[in-house]
């Protein structure tokens, strides 16, 4: 199926769930809706390493996976104060319509990367 593909595919899981979650008022769809976000996890945590360590030269992998969770980091601080920001002014439905329609400008971008063969 290919490691872009599964990206690309958890990311389309993340949009969706986060939509429902929005749209969502009874207790058991945000069961199911957390569910899903368990398979979205499961889709992209460790592929996007294999992935990086696929396209990068195997003396750069050490740098590129750390580099990787550095960025991971600063971002999840970055949206997490904006996702607050954004709760606490416009409520949680907002919060999680924001992240879906920002997740599926990720996807857009993400899927438009040329596809990068493993270095040998």
């Amino acid at each position: 199926f290919g490691l872009k593909r599964i990206f690309l595919t958890g990311l389309m899981l993340f949009a969706l769930v986060y939509a429902g979650m929005a749209l969502s008022t009874e207790m058991w769809q945000f069961l199911c809706l957390f569910a899903g976000y368990g398979i979205y996890a499961a889709f992209t945590e460790g592929n996007v390493k294999a992935w990086i360590s696929n396209v990068v030269a195997p003396e750069d992998t050490a740098t590129a996976l750390g580099m990787l969770a550095g960025f991971q980091s600063i971002c999840a601080l970055l949206a997490s104060s904006v996702a607050g920001l954004i709760w606490y002014n416009f409520g949680a439905s907002a919060t999680f319509l924001v992240s879906a329609v920002a997740v599926v400008g990720v996807l857009i971008g993400v899927a438009r990367l040329p596809y990068s063969h493993p270095i040998e």
